[in-house]
């Protein structure tokens, strides 16, 4: 039970309580990539929150990788992907001899630079039991490496039914 207090124009107040059915959930989200690029997840982001059956909150997703990341862009032209992945190369060139991390190659250190630019998580509301993103907008996980990798997003969220 949550309890506000509303306070009328003229000084009065009045107070009402509000009765709300709060729910959580997580799921885990496994995408596996085939290298470096832009791999669109609204579909799997908006089923988890279909199937939570929140109609108002907000859903977190977690990347649980330093070398891979998350953003919110645009899906609908592919150009936008590629400047921006054209961008984050050259301001983290793979093979710069100033990296000492380079204990998994040559992609390792700029791949860490690029999630360190970008983020590791992304919080998106939940409006009438829908992603309440914009019209042009997507959810992307962002794989920094080159090599195929099996990337781990948890899922959480949170809101009324």
């Amino acid at each position: 039970m949550v309890r506000i207090q509303v306070r009328e124009p003229r000084g009065t107040s009045q107070a009402f309580s509000v009765a709300r059915t709060m729910f959580q959930a997580q799921q885990l989200l496994e995408v596996q990539t085939p290298g470096r690029g832009l791999h669109e997840i609204t579909k799997q982001v908006a089923a988890f929150v279909h199937e939570a059956g929140v109609r108002s909150g907000q859903v977190t997703i977690f990347c649980k990788h330093t070398s891979a990341s998350l953003l919110i862009q645009e899906n609908a032209d592919p150009s936008a992907g590629h400047d921006l992945l054209a961008w984050l190369e050259r301001l983290a060139p793979d093979g710069d001899p100033h990296y000492t991390h380079t204990a998994e190659g040559s992609d390792d250190m700029p791949a860490h630079l690029r999630s360190a630019v970008t983020r590791t998580s992304e919080v998106i509301p939940i409006v009438d039991g829908a992603l309440g993103l914009g019209t042009w907008q997507g959810v992307f996980l962002a794989e920094h490496r080159t090599h195929a990798h099996r990337r781990v997003l948890i899922l959480h969220v949170v809101g009324s039914l």
